[in-house]
């Protein structure tokens, strides 16, 4: 392609049509056509960037894999302008830039820049506003992603804890069910027997001691074994069902009651007045752990709910501090089991409230947790507190790991540096930290030394 030949395929182009010729051809003379082949890679993560590329035809599309396969994030065609741009601070790509197809591009090296700002100040002023562009698309997409990947661990860990209630729901509703026809059963029983109002009184005075306990007596495992073979042995003394032994050994009912009970109710109709209170007994325990567990459910669901301000627009308002950090370390309790961590939580009282995005102020909260929670070995330590200094309400988050090395401190809150394992870590999260907290007139600093890291964030407070 001749020098003319160039210039007329970027004249051809509409965002560089209105640019002076003059300085296309300046472009045309100082850079280098360089063609490329579907599947090539100009560039790969870490790589040097030291070349603008003009494309004159074909695809360049940039991709970034942040653990789950690489994503399409930006792309190129003919006529657009990417690579390093003039007063970029990018050194290395931080994605791997790939060709979906056959494609041309005009490159210009970074030596040339100097002298390039100067010849051509109307292509200067063009590209710089695509930097600007550029960076902002890239941040949006950024706080967007990350923000879905905190909602991919925060609904994993809702996932296990509405796990526990839901299955204990599910098991005692199946077991209600089953034991409904042994209550319907023992009813008959009662039915077919001729009791005087003063049996009735013995037996449902028998009820009442099963059901004196809101909860079952406490016993320890060894204690209630005991006691169940206690009351089975009686059962066969007396010719019942030494089965009935198990729900009526989780109540107040001991010998005692059931040697009265037997002092009063015939015999015959002993048995059947056992059956319905053993299945009135199991009926009323099932009940009360089907509503324990949808009341667990209930409370997990309306935490969740708080904590990403599910029901208020993305606006500044009045927070609570106390509030957000509870309902994170509730989002988080999964994982604080899972690691055994000792997590303390002190606030100061009377903690004044400050203003921001709720939802945003929570997704702080949960990145700082989070990172701690990764930082400390089984059975480690965090501290959380908050306290009001002066015109500030500070919240510090203290773990006890091994510590940030002295030559990473200063990059922790660069985009996509992280010194987790390949797939582990975004390099994002403190990062939106920071950005985040920046909205809401916040900052967050941070010190570290081996078996303690500390980070500080500082909100203005609301006066009253």
């Amino acid at each position: 392609m001749s020098r003319t030949e160039l210039v007329e395929r970027m004249v051809s182009f509409p965002d560089l049509s209105v640019l002076p010729r003059e300085e296309l051809e300046w472009l045309a003379a100082h850079g280098e056509v360089v063609a490329y082949g579907a599947g090539d890679t100009p560039f790969r993560k870490g790589d040097p960037i030291d070349r603008m590329f003009i494309v004159l035809s074909g695809h360049i599309a940039v991709h970034r894999d942040r653990g789950s396969g690489p994503r399409l994030v930006m792309e190129w065609r003919a006529g657009d302008v990417t690579g390093l741009l003039p007063y970029s601070r990018a050194t290395v790509s931080t994605v791997d830039i790939g060709l979906d197809e056959e494609t041309e591009v005009l490159t210009l090296h970074v030596e040339y820049f100097p002298e390039m700002i100067q010849q051509c100040p109307a292509f200067t002023t063009h590209v710089v506003h695509l930097m600007l562009d550029r960076a902002r698309n890239f941040r949006s997409s950024d706080l967007q992603e990350e923000k879905a990947i905190s909602l991919g661990k925060l609904a994993a860990g809702l996932a296990h804890e509405l796990n526990n209630p839901a299955s204990a729901a599910v098991r005692a509703a199946k077991l209600l069910l089953a034991g409904i026809p042994e209550a319907d059963e023992a009813v008959r029983g009662l039915g077919r027997a001729a009791l005087t109002d003063h049996h009735v009184d013995a037996i449902e005075r028998l009820r009442e001691a099963c059901l004196a306990w809101p909860t079952p007596p406490p016993r320890s495992p060894v204690e209630r074994s005991d006691h169940e073979d206690e009351i089975a042995g009686w059962l066969e003394q007396h010719g019942s069902d030494p089965g009935l032994a198990a729900p009526l050994a989780d109540t107040a009912l001991d010998v005692h009651a059931l040697d009265e009970a037997a002092s009063q109710v015939p015999a015959d109709a002993l048995d059947a007045a056992l059956r319905w209170i053993a299945a009135r007994c199991a009926i009323h325990s099932l009940a009360s752990d089907v509503g324990s567990a949808a009341t667990q459910i209930y409370q997990l669901v309306d935490t969740v709910k708080r904590f990403t301000y599910m029901d208020n627009l993305s606006a500044p308002e009045i927070v609570e501090v106390e509030e957000g950090l509870r309902d994170t370390l509730e989002v988080l309790s999964f994982k604080v089991r899972s690691k055994e961590a000792d997590v303390r939580l002190e606030i100061e009282a009377n903690l004044p409230k400050v203003r921001a995005v709720g939802s945003d102020l929570n997704q702080v909260w949960l990145g700082l947790i989070d990172n701690a929670l990764d930082a400390i070995p089984n059975a480690g330590r965090i501290d959380v507190s908050a306290c009001r200094e002066v015109d500030r309400v500070v919240v510090r988050v203290i773990d006890d790991g091994a510590g940030i090395p002295e030559e990473v401190l200063p990059r922790i809150f660069d985009p996509f540096f992280t010194t987790k394992a390949p797939g582990q870590g975004t390099g994002l999260g403190l990062e939106l930290v920071r950005r985040l907290l920046r909205r809401c007139r916040g900052e967050v600093t941070v010190d570290s030394r081996p078996g303690r890291t500390e980070f500080r964030v500082r909100l203005e407070a609301e006066q009253a």
